[in-house]
């Protein structure tokens, strides 16, 4: 596929990113392809929205991230409204985004322009509410707060019909979630809940969340929320330290809308996107989040390994019980080709008669 402009999003403070930024460049300029370095921000100036800044760079068709899955965020976010590619490559240490191994940046672009890349489709989330969002003006000492300046709260999406009880549409989308949580140590967020316009509960906690699969294993997993496969489609709602019996996470269909209205004793409310602050909410306001219509476009290499990264990067141990049984493989032992009436599902494929290597036990064992 023809590259005709790429945008490179660098963690700075990795000096392995940066010295990698400038063999991205070279590439660049080898293959005759404009290049700019985007999402770049000074301490005392505003961050800019993402469509502002794709077309300051001149909407690249490729972004690049250069980090872990903080940085590869900030490219989703920039890429996710453009409908370009974003290709991660992997400076960090726990995630689960960023899978193109540093070394391989080169042979990962030669990849792209070839043509030999999987583009992977993940679930974006987008959200209505009952006003445009804002930040109030004393909330500016927590907006410095942290190694970056704060985005912009985000526009009413244009085109998009308002009022009616629908409330307004935002120009904001998000790759792992959408939080509302409380401001105050000790006040709390309590909120009526809605799943495709019914109400499930009345919930008082620390935090509300609404997860896509890919953030099934950021804030909503640390808040013990279920792990989802990135290839599902899926709406993950967690409750963060709910004060109430019934404190489970609940999956919802694609199609169906969980929105959260904060009830008249409710403390004042931060809604986040991906970790970033983008609002505030008083009692009575709302949001409405739900999958937006067009996915994001990740490139991938080849075929994901989610469950082994997963086994991987969290360091899964198995039961101690388990430990004098060794040579269990890292997949399911085949020595043949699957059945035809198994076509239709995601296999391993194996050449006739070849076995999958033994996964090495936390113990050291085989």
């Amino acid at each position: 596929m023809a590259v005709e402009r790429a945008g490179l999003v660098v963690h700075k403070g990795r000096p392995e990113a940066v010295e990698a930024s400038r063999s991205v460049r070279a590439w660049c300029d080898d293959h005759h392809v404009p290049c700019a370095e985007i999402d770049v921000w000074d301490a005392a100036e505003q961050r800019r929205s993402a469509r502002e800044e794709m077309e300051a760079a001149g909407n690249p068709d490729l972004i690049v991230t250069l980090g872990g899955d903080g940085t590869f965020l900030r490219g989703a976010r920039l890429a996710a409204p453009n409908d370009s590619l974003l290709l991660g490559i992997d400076f960090g240490h726990v995630g689960f985004l960023t899978e193109v191994p540093a070394h391989d940046v080169l042979q990962a672009l030669d990849a792209v322009r070839e043509s030999r890349v999987t583009v992977e489709a993940r679930m974006l989330l987008t959200m209505r509410a009952s006003r445009p969002l804002s930040l109030p003006r004393e909330l500016g000492p927590l907006l410095r707060y942290g190694r970056r300046p704060s985005l912009p709260p985000p526009q009413v999406r244009p085109g998009c019909e308002a009022g009616g009880g629908w409330g307004v549409a935002l120009d904001v989308l998000g790759l792992n979630e959408v939080v509302v949580e409380k401001f105050a140590r000790d006040g709390r967020v309590a909120a009526a809940v809605y799943f495709a316009g019914r109400l499930l509960a009345c919930y008082a906690g620390d935090a509300l969340l609404v997860a896509t699969p890919t953030g099934s294993t950021a804030y909503s997993f640390a808040a013990s929320g279920p792990v989802v496969s990135p290839r599902a489609e899926a709406l993950v709602f967690t409750p963060v330290a709910a004060h109430m019996v019934f404190n489970r996470s609940v999956l919802a269909a694609p199609d169906e809308p969980i929105a959260m209205r904060l009830l008249p004793h409710s403390g004042s409310a931060a809604v986040s996107v991906d970790g970033q602050l983008r609002g505030v909410l008083e009692p009575g306001d709302w949001i409405g989040v739900y999958a937006a219509p067009s996915p994001l476009r990740a490139v991938r290499l080849g075929p994901t390994d989610f469950y082994g990264r997963l086994r991987e990067r969290l360091r899964l141990t198995d039961a101690p019980a388990t430990a004098s049984d060794a040579g269990v493989p890292s997949a399911w032992p085949l020595t043949a080709p699957p059945p035809h009436d198994l076509d239709h599902l995601n296999l391993p494929t194996l050449s006739e008669g070849r076995r999958l290597p033994a996964v090495r036990r936390a113990d050291g064992g085989v």
